[in-house]
């Protein structure tokens, strides 16, 4: 083991994530997910490994790692980027047949199947996933809580057919007998698949919307149901599966990413950027706001907004509002409801970063901050005399300049709406 990978396993959390490993060439040869990253890489280094790998870890020359926040994540993520790069000892999932897709079949009433051949039969696929035991505790959540029909006979509703077994037991609606209406049935389907694309905060957004239909219905035991999935779903992902790599990644991005991390020291890729800004009219309706960027594309499903509490109606202070923001944002992260970004932009110059760390510091937590000033574009590093100028050109900048412009946009228009409500109800 030379001395650069010595030092990368030494510097590796014991988080979930995704590891890539590269040869000389910078060439991606290998990727894997694990619960926990620096006790899975450092495996391959120290027991005694099968001829096939033994090839790998005398090829590896680099080792990057994507950090996610459950091991859910980590499946999507790794599942996407071995389709996309295809490396070349992944043999087993460039032959994919070997791993599970789930399947979405093109039927009036869809079911759900697990299955490890893709056709060209008009289903939805989604996968293929390496983890199966992953997929299966999926599956079984929605057999709880969203169950579709299990029969694979063609469905004629008959509201004067008796409903299967299936039915009574809780396992499908019925939909053979009539009991369910077609569009429920699809929106059910539409809930399964959000979950596994990992958008469970539209897929819980949509189950509050009909748990508080049925409770002013007061068909509380729909409601209860609807409760029920909605803390189950909270409890496997700790609302943290994200719409992770929904599209491929692209080299462009890729490279980016690196950039970035390079740049500014970081100890893995930044995968997910926060963003942060303030708005106000003369110290009223003050807003403070975050936005998120995945793979280097927003996230909305992710995205924050604060109505400054420290403040009295009519007081400025950007740096205390900035202050609120990032802690009371970090404190969600802290306590498990929302997930860790790899690297924090504020929008604005020294003393903004500075107000921004000293809530990461009250908070005890660790977590790589920027900041963006406007005019000049110059970029303030923490413990840095001089902040960092780069060239117009420069993706990287640019990537930072499209996160501090859209935090600023989100910011404006939330403070507007604020306003337009404020003045409507003539407070």
């Amino acid at each position: 083991m030379n001395a650069k990978i010595s030092s990368i396993l030494k510097n590796l959390p014991e988080r979930p994530g995704v590891y890539l490993m590269r040869n000389s060439d910078g060439e991606i040869i290998y990727v894997g997910k694990a619960k926990k990253l620096k006790r899975r890489v450092s495996s391959y280094f120290r027991h005694h490994l099968s001829p096939r790998l033994n090839k790998l870890v005398e090829l590896i020359d680099d080792i990057s790692i994507i950090r996610t926040e459950t091991e859910a994540e980590a499946l999507i993520v790794e599942a996407k980027l071995i389709k996309r790069y295809s490396p070349f000892f992944n043999i087993e999932l460039k032959m994919s047949e070997k791993y599970p897709y789930v399947k979405i079949t093109n039927e009036e009433y869809p079911r759900i199947e697990i299955t490890r051949h893709k056709q060209n039969d008009g289903a939805k696929y989604l996968g293929a996933f390496v983890d199966a035991g992953n997929i299966r505790e999926l599956m079984r959540l929605f057999e709880r809580y969203f169950p579709l029909r299990v029969c694979k006979s063609k469905i004629n509703p008959d509201p004067n057919k008796r409903p299967c077994i299936e039915y009574n037991l809780g396992r499908s609606m019925g939909a053979c007998a009539g009991m369910c209406k077609k569009s429920e049935y699809l929106e059910r389907v539409t809930d399964i698949i959000l979950l596994f694309e990992g958008k469970n905060a539209e897929l819980t957004d949509r189950l509050k919307t009909r748990m508080n239909e049925a409770a002013k219905n007061m068909e509380f035991e729909k409601a209860a149901n609807f409760r029920d999935a909605i803390r189950a779903i909270w409890k496997l992902s700790q609302q943290k599966i994200s719409s992770v790599l929904q599209q491929d990644l692209d080299n462009e991005t890729w490279n980016v990413l690196n950039r970035i991390q390079e740049l500014f020291g970081l100890k893995t890729l930044a995968w997910r950027i926060d963003a942060f800004d303030i708005s106000h009219t003369s110290g009223h309706d003050t807003y403070g706001c975050c936005v998120v960027f995945e793979q280097g594309r927003p996230n909305k499903n992710l995205y924050r907004k604060f109505k400054i509490r420290s403040l009295k109606d009519g007081e400025i202070d950007d740096f205390q509002s900035i202050y609120e923001t990032v802690k009371r944002r970090y404190s969600h992260v802290i306590d498990n409801s929302e997930p860790a970004p790899q690297l924090a932009l504020i929008d604005g110059g020294e003393i903004q970063l500075e107000y921004a760390m000293k809530a990461l510091k009250e908070l005890n937590f660790d977590l790589p901050l920027i900041s963006l000033a406007k005019r000049e574009e110059l970029i303030f590093i923490p413990n840095k005399k001089e902040p960092l100028r780069l060239e117009r050109s420069d993706p990287a900048l640019q990537l930072l300049q499209r996160l501090r412009d859209e935090v600023h946009r989100f910011v404006i228009t939330t403070h507007r709406h604020a306003r337009e409500k404020r003045l409507l109800h003539g407070n």
